[in-house]
């Protein structure tokens, strides 16, 4: 067949998770696919070749001949609007969207959408976690766990739980979430977005519809997407206005609250940290929304300890205490890690990896007032050492054996070793999770010896 004889009704871009659950997507349709990816060995391809050996894909490069041959195109959240390839084919006309926007086209359940640059993956469990335990039936999935065209294949729930991504957000249209919210916006993935600006418009797509906006009223990006004529509600680390969710402190105690109605007692929490109080609001705020009781969240919130590489605490040896929270790939979840954990001791940050083009100057206040010592690694650790090393005493270490052994040396009885790198890990790993695991063993080495 001549390239010219080309056609395939759709083209998916991307073989990762997500692109998979496409191509699965829709093979049921009974349509023609193509798949292309500018991996040479993509991590799904072994699975498409298993399950669909006669679907055409085109490794190496994103492949144009078969992007202008498709009479849509579905794009994976990592692969960039930008992309030349991409940028061709929306100026010839064709479409493009990602599996968010095949999903909502499909879902016959409300839904509930969560974003921002921190606290994602934590809010979307609790509320997952509330949801279901208040006896609705509840698929959770997105950006994290399960893609979400693969929660179609169950029956249809009460209620879906989505995490969704800016990248995600990019190419979605037609969401309408019965309740959604931006948790939080910092600088992040600057290496893909040309400003700030762009990034937050991405993130904002979650509001789009007649939902219930939920609206962080201490981040004064996330306060300025607020739309006067919708159905709003707030969350404050505050004493809330009105019916909103806050924090009512009497003398040394504090208590998360909707109103006056006191709900639970910070010290109840499970999962500690400033940032986990903003994200306990957040998810009661949402739950909130399907009238899930308050005794619900506060059973959920009593249990719930927080996900791995997120504020975790591996273990303490010797009086000091060992978090890995190789998740803060921003510098905002770095601060928010620092912030949440100062109070508990004098800390040494481990920090460093690819730091996505991002700005890194607004570390350095809370590095000058929580931190005395930085153990930095990674691609972009001079660039650190010159942000915050007229504040903090720095050192470079090669690797993750090394700064946990260093910072065993120099880490006193009472102290925190903290694993929040303000970057991405992929100089060094093959993602965040493999980056914590290494922190994990080689803190876990430290008790054998």
């Amino acid at each position: 067949m001549n390239e010219t004889d080309l056609h395939f009704d759709v083209a998916v871009v991307g073989l990762g998770k997500t692109g998979l659950s496409c191509v699965r997507y829709l093979s049921k349709q009974g349509l023609n696919i193509a798949v292309t990816d500018s991996r040479d060995e993509p991590p799904e391809l072994t699975n498409l070749k298993s399950e669909f050996d006669s679907v055409p894909v085109y490794l190496g490069e994103i492949s144009s001949e078969a992007l202008l041959a498709s009479d849509q195109i579905i794009l994976s959240p990592g692969v960039s609007l930008e992309n030349k390839s991409v940028k061709q084919v929306i100026e010839a006309g064709i479409p493009v969207f990602g599996d968010i926007e095949l999903f909502c086209q499909q879902a016959k359940a409300p839904i509930i959408a969560i974003s921002g640059s921190n606290g994602k993956s934590t809010v979307t469990t609790l509320v997952a976690e509330m949801t279901h335990n208040a006896g609705l039936k509840t698929c959770v999935g997105g950006n994290l766990g399960t893609p979400a065209l693969e929660l179609l294949d169950e029956p249809v729930p009460d209620v879906y739980v989505l995490e969704l991504s800016s990248f995600q957000l990019e190419t979605t249209f037609s969401l309408n979430a019965h309740a959604s919210v931006v948790l939080n916006v910092s600088p992040d993935h600057m290496d893909r977005y040309e400003t700030l600006n762009d990034y937050i418009n991405a993130k904002n797509k979650i509001y789009y519809g007649q939902g219930l906006m939920v609206i962080n009223g201490d981040d004064d990006i996330v306060k300025a997407m607020n739309e006067d004529s919708r159905r709003c509600i707030t969350f404050t680390l505050s004493k809330p206005e009105g019916n909103n969710f806050g924090v009512i402190k009497e003398g040394d105690e504090a208590f998360l609250c909707q109103g006056n109605v006191k709900i639970i007692n910070q010290k109840e929490l499970a999962i500690k940290g400033e940032h986990n109080i903003a994200n306990a609001l957040a998810a009661m705020a949402l739950a909130s929304s399907l009238n899930v009781p308050f005794e619900i969240m506060v059973d959920v919130l009593k249990s719930f300890k927080g996900l791995e590489h997120r504020c975790q605490l591996v273990k303490t040896i010797n009086n000091v205490s060992w978090y890995n929270d190789s998740k803060a790939t921003n510098v905002g979840a770095c601060i928010a890690s620092i912030k949440g954990l100062c109070e508990l001791g004098s800390i040494i940050l481990i920090a460093g990896g690819d730091s996505k083009g991002a700005d890194l100057s607004s570390l350095t206040l809370a590095v000058k007032q929580h931190v005395k010592n930085v153990l930095l690694m990674g691609v972009d650790a001079d660039k650190l050492a010159k942000t915050i090393g007229s504040v903090v005493a720095c050192e470079f270490v090669p690797d993750m054996d090394a700064a946990v052994s260093k910072a065993n040396q120099i880490a006193a009885p009472g102290d925190l070793v903290l694993l929040a790198p303000a970057c991405a890990s992929l100089d060094m790993y093959k993602n965040y999770q493999e980056r914590g695991d290494m922190f994990v063993k080689a803190v876990n080495a430290l008790e054998a010896c």
